[in-house]
């Protein structure tokens, strides 16, 4: 057994045989780590893996807590049918929430959340049939099948049974193709949607989540408590569940239960010795707390759970063996390839403006199935924006974009990706901190349809083991086979390049686009992607490049379009193009 699977074994012995033996402090401290837990979770989830920052997460657990006290008291319903009210009404809110406040960026989106947490909190104490600022007491006991949990012991159960569910199903959804376009938000959302991934989904997918954990908190806390007032669901409460996050390891999941945790021993800790050091009450332990927060986040930004667990934690949710993902394995449905000389990529006029800054002007081209076209032109002549502009990274600012016949000026880049055309980037774009099998991966986005709920219950894992099989044959196909399992942060620059075209590759495209794909590449690695495209091209695909490697292009390309200053200048066979005059000029004579 791993020494991560020992862990988690004794961590689930010590929450079933504690409430049995540990005294009653020492009880409570164990709920409410496990209440503040579930929301610690859930904020790993959408700001330490998702890259969304939310000070809001207490007006969740507030709903939580209010639904169940309310419907429990006034109108008589079980908790479990309040639980079931909450939870809808929760994700009724977090979607309008997250509809008006996710499509904004930089400090905008956690001041938002700063906003609608102090309006919920503020709206629950103004409402007269919520208590006010009294509350509501005298909420129920929770029973399941007879059983009373009326005692904090009792209560621990329900408490950690939820949080080691939360677990369960949360690393089971990272470790699955929805969890690799939810882990592209913080980082890699132009590369995740150029996969086909839809990244305004992923986005409201986390933060409903994030938010349902905490409205399950919020019950809990209700019928532990049997009282609810405003005060626990204030702005300071969600201040303190992201310092938990991000104290623990924002990035992990079990990071997250740990910081939770770790402020809630040393807060009692320090609430009953504080006040004996210092001859006075008061909430000195928030000083202290501060203090400490500042201090881990200057020795160990990440949290303290990467210390904790080290190699195993990093790789949390990717873990998979070459052999038991192969045996498994059936293979995915391939698209029909274009005939050889059919017209996949149509660009006609092609412009782009920046405000006075015309970065493409009136560019036209065309790619056909089994061809290979290079793009080359001097730096700043607007390759890349050609590129972003083919693949709906950029929209057009005139001109027409088609694709297999179809226009596709206007399309996102996840609905361009579903009709079969794949890129790699100028700056090579990975997620470092997954292993290189992983990455290849994210390209097969769509070539699965295991959704949330497939994937939490780990009812994904034929198509997933496909999907992964698919990865590695790509990987086998482009020479880094022997590095599956290494983090693609730590290969060569060019090695990262051969692992983006090898993700392209694995969403079975039929057109290919490759933003200077030799670059870095020593000459048998030239040779060796040289040949790979060569058979690419007798098998019907279509590639359009950008390089800077003459000797390069000029033994492998059909046809050259050569722009300057977002101009196109030039467009012919490769030697025609070594004696253009017009290129020559834009060269001075040598390409860089």
């Amino acid at each position: 057994m791993s020494p991560g699977r020992i862990g988690v074994a004794v961590f689930v012995a010590l929450v079933v045989l504690g409430p049995l033996f540990l005294p009653e402090g020492l009880i409570t401290m164990l709920n409410y780590t496990g209440l503040y837990g579930l929301v610690a979770v859930g904020l790993a989830l959408v700001t330490g893996i998702g890259g969304m920052t939310s000070f809001g997460q207490a007006a969740f657990v507030g709903i939580g807590a209010y639904a169940t006290a309310y419907l429990s008291t006034a109108a008589g319903w079980s908790p479990w049918a309040a639980l079931a009210v909450g939870i809808a009404v929760t994700c009724l809110t977090a979607l309008l929430l997250g509809a008006l406040t996710l499509r904004l960026a930089g400090h905008y989106l956690p001041l938002s959340t700063i906003a609608w947490g102090l309006s919920l909190y503020f709206l629950a104490g103004n409402m007269e049939f919520l208590g006010g600022h009294s509350g509501i007491s005298n909420v129920p006991v929770v029973q399941f099948a007879g059983f009373a949990f009326d005692n904090p012991r009792k209560f621990s159960y329900l408490i950690w049974a939820f949080v080691l569910l939360a677990i369960w199903l949360l690393r089971n959804l990272l470790a699955s193709r929805e969890g690799r376009a939810i882990r592209c938000l913080k980082g890699g959302k132009v590369m995740a949607e150029s996969m086909g991934v839809n990244i305004p989904r992923s986005k409201i997918i986390v933060f409903v989540i994030s938010a349902l954990l905490a409205a399950v908190s919020g019950w809990l806390y209700a019928h532990l408590q049997r009282f609810v007032n405003p005060t626990p669901f204030g702005l300071n409460y969600g201040i303190e569940y992201l310092f938990m996050a991000v104290i623990g390891g924002a990035g992990y999941v079990w990071g997250a239960l740990l910081g939770a945790g770790i402020i809630t021993v040393i807060r009692e800790w320090l609430t009953d010795v504080l006040p004996g050091l210092l001859g006075q009450s008061g909430s000195f332990e928030v000083i202290f707390l501060a203090i400490l927060t500042i201090v881990l986040l200057q020795r160990a930004p990440d949290g303290l759970w990467p210390f904790i667990a080290g190699r195993f934690s990093a790789k949390e949710g990717t873990k998979r063996s070459r052999g038991q993902v192969e045996a498994q394995a059936s293979p995915l449905a391939k698209r029909s390839a274009a005939a050889s000389g059919t017209l996949l990529l149509e660009v006609k006029e092609a412009t782009k403006r920046f405000g006075g800054l015309v970065a493409v002007g009136g560019v036209s081209l065309e790619v056909k199935a089994g061809e290979i076209l290079a793009l080359l032109g001097p730096n700043g002549a607007g390759k890349s924006t050609m590129f972003n502009l083919i693949s709906g990274v950029l929209p057009s600012t005139s001109g027409s974009v088609s694709f297999l016949g179809k226009p596709i000026d206007g399309l996102r880049a996840h609905h361009i990706a579903k009709l079969g055309m794949s890129r790699t980037f100028q700056h090579v774009k990975l997620l470092p901190n997954l292993s290189v099998l992983e990455n290849v991966a994210i390209g097969g986005h769509l070539r699965g349809n295991a959704g949330i709920g497939r994937s939490a219950l780990h009812l994904e894992r034929a198509e997933e083991a496909s999907l992964l099989a698919e990865a590695s044959r790509q990987l086998d196909r482009v020479g880094l086979g022997q590095l599956k399992h290494v983090a693609a942060g730590g290969l060569s620059l060019g090695d990262q390049r051969i692992l983006e075209i090898a993700r392209a590759l694995c969403a079975d495209p039929s057109l290919l686009l490759l933003d200077e794909p030799a670059a870095g590449l020593r000459l048998k690695e030239k040779e060796a992607l040289a040949a790979l495209l060569k058979k690419l091209r007798a098998e019907g695909m279509g590639v359009l490049l950008v390089e800077h490697d003459m000797d390069f292009v000029m033994g492998l390309v059909d046809r050259i379009v050569v722009m300057e200053f977002g101009q196109k200048i030039a467009e012919g066979l490769p030697h025609e193009i070594q004696q253009n005059p017009a290129v020559l000029e834009a060269y001075l004579g040598s390409v860089e």
